[in-house]
């Protein structure tokens, strides 16, 4: 193991957390609130930030290396990152911190917050703006900024990035990443402008599109979206939530001038038919229950598209819905959207992936002499890939009831219990009955707040990098 290269690498990523933090405390200085919490963290993170990145090491970075400095960085980002929240003094517990910023950085949007609207706007420009930096990858982001981080940088990338296939836009890994930082930053001052144009505050434009091109959900509102009683503002968000659900690679493809060729992407078309799917299926089950066709259209719109971008805003307590609207939104959570996208849960890629497979094994039932590969985008996948999916699949559904059963110690519902363990793993945010839309997860008791905020982490890392930083056997010379 490199040791060294791995620390400067966690350095470089946290000089890059210590100027994420002067735009939240420029928000505090503007608005006249207290700066300490932001100028406290700011200086302890850059201090051991620069010690660390100067470092001398070798330049071999390699699989194991990778792999575990991915969730080391996102580990130490998140501890440093609940700093000004405890910092603040509005926060129960360090614990309570964690989970939020955790909440934040992983765009989950689950929250053990009350009373939102009672808090500092630095402290609320933080926790938006730690999901849009999560959005996209904390070291995505540092590779966009930063260049020079040492080694194989496509190793780093290849363990944080969500999907089955990682791959680069262009051959440069540093280059890969600000195109798609520039994508990223394009669709962010386009919300902007949109919403502000319907009508919100700038502040609020602000942190509510950091919060939907990240698919994060935060909300500086206690009744998130429905709050502002701006149906102009609920269509724009539910645009942008599900352009960001689609995988970065499609945005890059039209503006070069391929859009044929991101039109034939199988798993665009399945995610759009799942939409459709579920629209339709919703709207009509929830009908009876408004007053008018467009109210109702848009609120299933609206509720389909927070889910499975798992962005988790919310417009109505969905909770309240009938079982039918209520489990296709479940079924919605475990789906997600595209791979290479902000949004969390199982990628469409792979469950398409799964039902390819389990297509050509029953097939083989009948031919069994037959030799057929699965493909995706008319291009075989090789069955390692195709192994590394189930081999996912489990493992997420085995995290998944582990966590289920811990929570339950609380003595909650297996709907509270279930949901909770499931929007926290897909990065979802809400879930159903205690945690529905209307409620929050502060009455988790500590060891169920550490279980799901672990279930955050492993979920956004999609599992891998987590269980790798477990072994044993990736912290021994040989």
């Amino acid at each position: 193991m490199n040791y060294k290269l791995m620390l400067r690498t966690l350095g470089r990523t946290l000089q890059v957390e210590a100027l994420c933090l002067l735009l939240p405390l420029l928000v505090a200085l503007v608005y006249r609130e207290d700066p300490r919490p932001f100028l406290l963290t700011i200086a302890l993170v850059a201090v051991l930030g620069t010690l660390l990145a100067h470092l001398r090491s070798r330049p071999d970075f390699y699989s194991r290396e990778g792999y575990a400095v991915v969730g080391l960085i996102w580990l130490a980002f998140s501890l440093f990152g609940a700093l000004p929240f405890w910092f603040s003094g509005e926060f129960h517990g360090f614990l309570d911190c964690l989970f939020e910023i955790v909440s934040g950085f992983t765009t989950t949007g689950a929250s053990i917050l009350t009373d939102i609207e009672s808090l500092p706007r630095g402290i609320l420009f933080w926790r938006s703006f730690s999901s849009w930096i999560g959005g996209m990858g904390v070291l995505i982001f540092t590779l966009a900024f930063l260049p020079k981080v040492g080694g194989r940088t496509q190793v780093l990338v290849q363990a944080e990035s969500p999907g089955p296939v990682s791959s680069k836009l262009v051959p440069k890994t540093a280059q890969s990443s600000q195109i798609l930082y520039m994508i990223y930053i394009v669709l962010t001052l386009l919300e902007i402008l949109c919403l502000c144009l319907a009508g919100m505050p700038l502040y609020d434009a602000s942190v509510t599109t950091f919060a939907t091109v990240c698919t994060g959900g935060f909300s500086v509102m206690n009744a998130s979206i429905a709050a502002y009683g701006l149906p102009a503002c609920e269509i724009i968000i539910t645009v942008f939530m599900l352009l960001c659900s689609l995988n970065f690679a499609v945005f890059f493809l039209v503006i070069t001038g391929r859009a044929r060729q991101a039109l034939r992407s199988d798993e665009l078309r399945f995610f759009l038919l799942a939409v459709a799917l579920a629209i339709v299926v919703i709207f009509f089950d929830i009908r009876p229950l408004y007053d008018s066709l467009s109210h109702a259209l848009r609120d299933t719109c609206f509720q389909v598209a927070t889910i499975i971008s798992t962005a988790g805003f919310s417009t109505a307590d969905f909770a309240q819905w009938p079982t039918l609207s209520q489990t296709v939104l479940v079924l919605l959570m475990f789906l997600g959207g595209c791979a290479g996208s902000t949004a969390g849960g199982l990628k469409c890629s792979r469950v398409l992936l799964m039902f390819r497979c389990g297509r050509r094994s029953v097939r083989r039932l009948s031919h069994p002499r037959e030799v057929k590969v699965v493909k995706l985008d008319g291009k075989a996948v090789d069955e390692s890939t195709v192994n590394t999916v189930f081999v996912f699949f489990s493992l997420y559904c085995l995290l998944l009831a582990a966590a289920t059963i811990l929570v339950s110690l609380d003595g909650g519902s297996l709907t509270t219990s279930f949901t909770a363990a499931l929007a926290c793993i897909s990065n979802v945010g809400p879930g159903l009955d205690a945690v529905g839309p209307t409620g929050n997860f502060a009455f988790f008791s500590p060891l169920s707040k550490l279980v799901l905020t672990l279930a955050m982490l492993i979920g956004r890392l999609e599992i891998f990098p987590v269980l790798v930083l477990l072994l044993p056997s990736t912290w021994k010379r040989s």
